[in-house]
């Protein structure tokens, strides 16, 4: 393929731990807040720290054997109830304060990917499944919120508990319980870390299966009109059930691994428990403690592990999420084709003369499509490509439009060479009607003005007269709200087509092209048409690219191309006197025609 775009589907675990370092810019942007929220943070996790010291003193106050008068430790009793809420208050206010910072980075690096997106060049979208596409960006940026959220406020906070706990232990009470607390936490993330890892390719797998599955669904559900001409509903069914059972298969996969994990991880946690209770309830025997400091490791050991077992199920979702993040930010790392050059600078349109000099250009190196084509369009004037199918038309349109760039020669407009321009000034000075028209699941108006979004609605209006479609909408209940739906699939070919010619009109171009524009209309249709449009292109540069020679016999000049090479050019009259390419055509055509009785006799048509 010509010029095949760095595949983003490729797994790199570099590249996942490297999307830390591009978040990094959108988090600091509040800092600010980042900071205020760290200090939540801590102040929620020391009031968490200090609720087993106040049970402590609590439960050794109301020790018969402790004391030999027994009083209601109040102040400890609603110390207890303050740290407790204040633990709760400070992490809501932590959450408050971070959130608008999660939902910014959210959205500002959504809309960068999608900025991107768009940037990128017509082979990167035509080799892309828009399925898959959409849940890669779906999942990369919900994973965007979990890693922020459950990393600066699951992570760091549980590893600060474990070392406040350790700290403690190790002061106040034998160097075995901080020994103990420190060795099952290595031993803890150690048996975490090695098997997620283990785990992540079946995690990647699920992924990707899910993703098949969706881009199946979604290519089989927007050719819902092709599927039920073939009467293929079953076989995509199947189709759709195959990757469904790959997916399952993963999915079970995922599911035995991470049986395993969890497992593991339960073991090292009762063995850790078990062993801290052990060791202080022979310190309590012995007397070196007291009943109040059992109570207090038992908790530590409670609030320490809780967390840390969460800490497992919160390092794999992170693992999913900066899986998910990196295969979003890999779409960032694919490199248009087509981009404006360092020195680029605006179109200048003083007038739009259109220079096509000995352009040569094929979609794979070992197929050209076009050999030394060379023309001029002038200003205000209409040029018409014709030719068999295959010699290479619609790729003169992409070629001026710049969706590729030229192999050899150039393409020039008033003398500037298009590679030169800035891809915005230049595809704003060009208004294309393509042959395909595909339509946004919104309304007509707001169809229509998709060429000029801030036009007004009484512009909208006149272009649709102007494209013939006036009369349509106002038949329509709904009128100018009636919704088209999913690629226009509620309006006829024709419909379609005329609104892809009045959002043009609108647009209003000092180029325009013209890709079988009235392919999808009636014969009636198309003569109407044809008057407002030769009416809207009299002075305006224009390229016609045509199957039905009968729409261009006014054209100023006629290319006629041949396995991609010019093999005549002159107007229409002159192409039919001299028997060759065009003439042959134009006779096959009005043979078809005459039979099919679309068209009146030969005898009443210019040129004949």
């Amino acid at each position: 393929m010509r010029g095949t775009p760095d595949s983003p589907d490729g797994y790199d675990e570099k590249t996942e731990w490297r999307v830390l370092g591009i978040i990094m810019p959108y988090l600091w942007e509040y800092r600010g807040r980042v900071i205020i929220a760290m200090a939540f943070l801590v102040l929620a996790k020391l009031a968490s720290v200090a609720l087993p010291l106040v049970m402590k003193h609590i439960v050794d106050g109301l020790d018969a054997s402790q004391n030999d008068i027994l009083v209601l430790p109040l102040a400890l009793l609603f110390a207890y109830g303050a740290l407790r809420l204040g633990m709760v208050l400070f992490g809501e206010l932590r959450d408050a304060v971070f959130g608008r910072v999660t939902e910014h980075a959210m959205r500002r690096i959504a809309l960068q990917v999608f900025r991107h997106l768009h940037r990128l060049d017509l082979n990167f979208h035509l080799s892309r499944r828009t399925g898959g596409l959409s849940r890669d960006i779906e999942r990369g940026t919900a994973g965007i919120s979990f890693l922020l959220r459950f990393m600066l406020f699951n992570i760091i906070p549980t590893l600060l508990e474990i070392a406040l706990v350790a700290g403690i232990l190790l002061v106040n009470y034998s160097p075995w319980f901080a020994v103990i607390t420190f060795g099952s936490v290595v031993a803890y993330i150690a048996f975490s870390v090695v098997t997620t890892e283990w785990r992540t390719q079946y995690v990647r797998q699920a992924n990707e299966r899910d993703s098949r599955a969706n881009t199946r669904a979604i290519d089989s559900l927007l050719n819902y009109e092709t599927v039920k001409y073939f009467g293929n509903e079953k076989y995509e069914a199947e189709q759709y059930d195959r990757n469904l059972a790959h997916w399952e298969k993963a999915l079970i996969k995922n599911r035995l691994s991470l049986a395993t994990l969890n497992s593991g991880q339960a073991l090292i946690i009762a063995g850790a428990v078990t062993s801290m209770m052990i060791l202080a309830a022979q310190h309590v025997v012995d007397g070196s403690m007291t009943l109040g400091d059992l109570v207090l490791v038992n908790a530590y050991m409670i609030q320490m592990f809780l967390p840390l077992n969460f800490l497992g199920f919160v390092y794999r979702e992170i693992k999913r999420a900066l899986a998910d993040m990196a295969r979003m930010f890999r779409l960032l790392e694919v490199h248009a084709e087509v981009a404006d050059a360092a020195d680029a600078r605006p179109l200048e349109l003083t007038e739009s003369r259109v220079r096509f000099e000995k352009v040569d250009f094929g979609y794979r190196a070992d197929r050209p499509i076009l050999h030394e084509v060379s023309f001029e369009i002038a200003p205000g004037r209409k040029l018409a490509v014709v030719g068999p199918s295959g010699a290479g038309k619609s790729t003169i349109a992409r070629l001026l439009f710049r969706f590729y760039d030229v192999d050899g020669g150039s393409i020039r407009i008033n003398g500037q060479d298009i590679r030169e321009v800035t891809l915005e000034s230049l595809r704003a000075a060009i208004g294309v009607v393509p042959q395909d028209t595909v339509l946004f699941n919104d309304t007509i108006e707001y169809n229509i003005a998709y060429g000029r979004p801030q036009a007004s609605k009484a512009e909208i209006i006149e272009a649709a007269r102007n494209a013939h479609l006036a009369e349509f909408i106002e038949r329509l209940p709904d009128g100018y709200d009636t919704v088209v739906g999913e690629r226009g699939l509620k309006l006829s070919g024709g419909e379609k087509q005329r609104i892809a010619i009045a959002r043009t009109i609108l647009k209003n171009p000092a180029i325009l092209i013209f890709d079988e524009a009235t392919s999808s209309l009636d014969s009636e249709s198309e003569k109407a048409i044809l008057r407002n449009l030769n009416e809207i292109a009299a002075e305006r540069t224009t390229l016609v690219i045509a199957h039905r020679l009968s729409t261009i016999v006014d054209a100023d000049n006629i290319v006629v191309l041949d396995q991609g090479r010019v093999v005549e050019q002159g107007r229409h009259r002159e192409l039919i006197s001299r028997q060759g390419t065009y003439a042959r055509l134009w006779a096959l055509q009005q043979q078809e025609q005459s039979e099919e009785g679309l068209v009146e006799e030969n005898s009443s048509i210019p040129g004949l």
